[in-house]
C-alpha cells in the first residue's frame, strides 16, 4: 500500500509516520512546504517539497499522487493569525488543490483532517455525532475553514462516488513532542513554561461552556491507520475521556478555579491578541465555548477504535513537553528560540501570530 501523507511533518503527521513504520506493507511518502531533517521516524519517507498554497500546487500534487492507494490530507495552518489571507489560502484554497490533486491522480482514497471546529454551537452537557449541523462557529476562522473545507468534500463525493472519502475530527491533539509547539502557537513567548514542570496552575479559567475533549496523537493515528485498512466512508469523532473543564484542570494541577465570564474571556483573548502579547484571537475562545461535545460510537463501532490514553494523561504528557521544551525535527514542531512565540523571538521583532512557522 503506497500511502501519501499532505503536512506530515506536523503534530498528527508526526504520529502517523511513527505508526505507519510497524506496517511493512505500507509505503510512505511526505508531502511538506519544508520537508523535516531526516533523522528519526521522519527517515521513515519519501520527502516531496509542495506548497499546497502555492498557485499550481495541484499539478505537482498529482505527480506525487499518482499510483498511491491513499492521500491522507493534514496540511493545517493556525498561525500566523495576524495574516488570515495564509490562513485562508493554505486552509481553504490547498484543500481543494489537494482534493483535485487526488481526483487527477485517480487515488482510491482521500482522508481529510477535519476537527470539532467544523460542528455548529451545541451541547456541553452531551455528546453529538457525526449528523450534527457542519457550519462551524461563526466568529472563529479556523471554524469556518473547516467548514468550508468539508462543504468543497461534499461536492467532491457527490461527483466522484468512486473516490472513497473520509473525514477524522477530532477534539484537541496532545503529546509530548507538541509541547513547543502548542506553547509557541497558542500561548506565546510570555508564559512561563518552565514552571508547568511542577505540573502546577494556580488559577485555572472556569466558565460553565468550557469544556473540552482531548485525544493523545498516537490515539488519532491508530485511528488513521484503521480508515486506511478499511473500506469505511464518511466522517468519525475522535475523542478520550474525560471531558476537560476547569474542575479537572484544577484537580490535576492543584490549582483553583476563577470563574470569568464569557466576556472577560473575549475581552482579554482579543486585547493580548491586538497588543501581539499572545499568539491567538478572540475567536478561538469563541469556539472552545461554543464547540459541542463529540460522541465517538461510530468510531468504535465501525473501526473497533477506542483510545489508549485517556484525556487528563494525554494533557499531563502535554504540559510536561511544555515545560521540558520538547519538540522534534521538523519546521512545525521546531525548538528554535529565535521563532515567533518563543521569549528569544521577541529579541529579533518577531512577534506572536507573525511570520510562517510551516
Amino acid at each position: 500500500m503506497r500511502v501519501v501523507i499532505v503536512g506530515a511533518s506536523g503534530n498528527a503527521g508526526t504520529a502517523l509516520l511513527r505508526r505507519l513504520r510497524s506496517e511493512a506493507d505500507v509505503e510512505i511518502v511526505g508531502v511538506a512546504r519544508r520537508p523535516p531533517e531526516w533523522v528519526g521516524v521522519y527517515r521513515n519517507a519519501e520527502w516531496h517539497a509542495v506548497d499546497v498554497a502555492a498557485e499550481g500546487a495541484a499539478d505537482r500534487l498529482a505527480g506525487v499522487f499518482r499510483g498511491a492507494d491513499a492521500v491522507v490530507n493534514l496540511a493545517w495552518q493556525i498561525q500566523p493569525s495576524h495574516d488570515p489571507r495564509r490562513l485562508y489560502r493554505t486552509n481553504v484554497l490547498g484543500g481543494r488543490e489537494v482534493a483535485r490533486a487526488a481526483v487527477t491522480a485517480r487515488v482510491g482514497a482521500l482522508v481529510q483532517a477535519s476537527s470539532v471546529g467544523v460542528y455548529s454551537p451545541g451541547p456541553k452537557d452531551r455528546f453529538v455525532a457525526e449528523c450534527h449541523p457542519r457550519l462551524g462557529v461563526r466568529e472563529s476562522s479556523y471554524s469556518r475553514h473547516k467548514a468550508l473545507v468539508e462543504r468543497m468534500l461534499d461536492e467532491v463525493e457527490a461527483d466522484r462516488p468512486e473516490l472513497r472519502v473520509v473525514r477524522v475530527r477530532p477534539g484537541l491533539i496532545f503529546q509530548r513532542a507538541a509541547g513547543t509547539e502548542i506553547g509557541r502557537y497558542f500561548a506565546g513567548p510570555l508564559l512561563p513554561a518552565r514552571l508547568l514542570r511542577f505540573q502546577r496552575i494556580p488559577v485555572v479559567p472556569a466558565h460553565r461552556r468550557l469544556r473540552l475533549q482531548a485525544v493523545h496523537a498516537d490515539d488519532v493515528a491508530e485511528a488513521y491507520t484503521k480508515i486506511l485498512r478499511s473500506e469505511v466512508r464518511g466522517p468519525f469523532n475522535l475523542a478520550a475521556g474525560p471531558v476537560l473543564d476547569a474542575r479537572v484542570a484544577a484537580s490535576v494541577f492543584h490549582g483553583v478555579p476563577l470563574t470569568l465570564p464569557s466576556a472577560a474571556l473575549l475581552g482579554g483573548a482579543a486585547l493580548s491578541w491586538w497588543l501581539r502579547l499572545q499568539p491567538v484571537d478572540a475567536g478561538w475562545v469563541h469556539l472552545a465555548l461554543a464547540a459541542p461535545l463529540m460522541s465517538c460510537d461510530r468510531a468504535e463501532r465501525e473501526l473497533g477504535w477506542t483510545p489508549r490514553t485517556d484525556a487528563v494523561s494525554a494533557l499531563r504528557e502535554l504540559v510536561a513537553g511544555m515545560a521540558d521544551r520538547a519538540h522534534a525535527p521538523s519546521p512545525p514542531l521546531s525548538g528554535d528560540p529565535d521563532l515567533p512565540g518563543r521569549f528569544a523571538g521577541l529579541a529579533h521583532g518577531r512577534l506572536p501570530g507573525t511570520g510562517d512557522p510551516y
